[in-house]
């Protein structure tokens, strides 16, 4: 029965007229290519840009070798005025480059973070000038202080910060980002609250099957931020 609800809804997709939404940012932006999207969001249709190891900090990430400004850039120049751009990054800056860059040059995890928070700013603003952000917090650290990094980008498992230290600067880069957004007048979506477990980390369940998996679970994850997302997107349309 699902199989054929899934084949039914594919089918209806490409038939009805749609709400064309560009997805930018990290190896997490993929999750809005899930086919879940076309069941909860039938009248939406996102085109993704997702860039492995995208980094906002300008910091040099020694596991990419990617512009990622440039990308999103030449993703937006064929995109029409007007249209919402969902903005999706920071999990490898505040997971692993600002860490990264501590422990081997011993550069102050403040003035990274700081950069990191100005530099996204002014990313999003650029897409403001012509297009509609939506920002989507950035997710949760899974990755647990015992975990070998599985098929992570192999340096981040020289890093020894903990889970606990990465979920906090990953929270005060959001919290950043936030109010930012709201003195902007720029849609937020912010996800922090529902993601955290009772101990301080990230919510067990959104944690992938794969252990290797650094990426949240893509069912829960597309459940956890579905509600808001049409919410916010119902807004925009009065």
């Amino acid at each position: 029965m699902k199989v054929q609800l899934l084949m039914f809804m594919r089918w209806l997709h490409q038939k009805i007229a749609y709400r064309h939404i560009v997805a930018l940012g990290d190896s997490h932006a993929q999750i809005f290519g899930h086919d879940l999207f076309k069941i909860y969001l039938p009248f939406v249709r996102f085109d993704v840009c997702s860039v492995g190891g995208a980094t906002v900090s300008g910091l040099n990430n020694p596991n990419s070798k990617t512009a990622t400004s440039e990308i999103f850039r030449n993703k937006l120049k064929g995109t029409p005025h007007g249209t919402s751009v969902i903005v999706m990054l920071g999990e490898v800056d505040t997971g692993f480059v600002i860490w990264y860059r501590a422990e081997k040059h011993g550069e102050m995890v403040e003035t990274m973070l700081e950069k990191a928070v100005r530099n996204y700013r002014a990313l999003i603003e650029e897409i403001a000038s012509n297009h509609k952000p939506i920002v989507i917090s950035t997710p949760l650290p899974t990755i647990t202080d015992d975990n070998d990094w599985g098929e992570v980008a192999n340096l981040r498992r020289e890093v020894s910060v903990s889970q606990r230290e990465r979920t906090q600067l990953t929270l005060r880069f959001n919290a950043a980002i936030k109010a930012w957004c709201r003195e902007k007048g720029i849609a937020y979506l912010d996800l922090d609250t529902e993601s955290i477990g009772e101990h301080g980390l990230v919510s067990g369940s959104l944690l992938h099957d794969n252990p290797r998996d650094h990426h949240y679970a893509s069912k829960q994850y597309i459940r956890l931020m579905v509600p808001k997302l049409r919410q916010l997107l119902r807004g925009e349309n009065r």
